[in-house]
């Protein structure tokens, strides 16, 4: 599937910002299964600076600054993609997850040495609470660890109700897990927590779901949102994405923007602010699947 992706996020400001400084992860990512044909940034006011490049994780990313007084900023992020169907794997077939730490305790392999980095807690989805034995029903002695993510990602969806009024962006997953609701984010960060609470790696993913109108009503624009998930790293098929919100391995209606250890390293547009006082933020995203060329 072909999509064009607009993201606009729209800042009003109750009083002049002076400067602004912003860094924004809007442009999407090539991956395995999806090819980038462009994608690119624009403002409605004209940057003092503006550089592109990748980040630690190799997501596209920019900086951005803005030293003319203003009330309102647009951002608007404008890519054209193509999503390939992921091929076919049986959950049996991959490793169980004791290999799969035990390949873990001394990497030799590149991909084994790059998930390393995703068994850690960080900032949004470091836990006291018992998370670890929510996770080990899913993950009883010899089971594939597909089979165990699938069916952990199955119990999320069940168990956690989506809210978009309990959480905000800084929400830390012990709050989600205690209160069993949230968003995407949320849900995304407590399958992240629990994989790594049992010793194995998982990263959160930023990205878009095409949604569909119900039958016999046209699609709205506006319609679609920034979605999140989480990835599993499952030898011998390598990173698995899992989407707890929807119940359902990632396919083509989903397109991916970023990667990183939670939100945190991957927001769609961060920064610092100099003056504004009160604002408000609005945030539309269209997925638009069109005609290959």
């Amino acid at each position: 599937m072909e999509y064009k992706v607009r993201h606009r996020t729209t800042y009003r400001y109750l009083q002049d910002v002076s400067q602004s400084w912003h860094l924004a992860h809007l442009r999407l990512r090539t991956t395995p299964h999806q090819t980038v044909h462009d994608s690119k940034i624009s403002l409605n006011l004209e940057p003092a600076s503006q550089v592109a490049r990748n980040d630690y994780f190799d997501n596209p990313c920019e900086w951005f600054s803005i030293d003319e007084p203003h009330t309102h900023l647009d951002v608007i992020a404008e890519s054209h993609v193509r999503v390939d169907k992921a091929p076919e794997r049986a959950s049996r077939d991959s490793l169980t997850w004791e290999e799969v730490r035990r390949l873990l305790e001394t990497p030799s392999l590149d991909e084994a040495r790059d998930a390393v980095q995703f068994l850690f807690d960080s900032p949004l989805t470091r836990f006291r609470s018992n998370i670890a034995a929510y996770a080990e029903v899913s993950f009883p002695p010899g089971r594939p660890l597909l089979t165990g993510a699938i069916e952990l990602m199955n119990r999320i969806h069940k168990d956690f109700r989506y809210d978009t009024t309990v959480t905000d962006a800084t929400t830390p997953v012990d709050r989600v897990f205690e209160i069993r609701a949230g968003v995407c984010q949320d849900l995304a960060h407590v399958g992240i927590a629990a994989m790594r609470s049992i010793g194995l790696p998982a990263r959160y993913v930023s990205g878009y779901l095409l949604t569909q109108p119900p039958p016999g009503q046209a699609r709205l624009l506006g319609a679609d949102a920034s979605h999140a998930w989480f990835s599993v790293w499952a030898p011998p098929f390598g990173w698995v994405d899992l989407d707890p919100t929807n119940n359902c391995l990632v396919g083509e209606s989903h397109v991916t923007a970023s990667w990183g250890r939670d939100y945190g390293d991957v927001a769609p547009v961060a920064g610092i602010i100099l003056g504004g006082h009160d604002h408000v933020v609005d945030v539309g995203v269209d997925v638009i699947p069109v005609e290959p060329a």
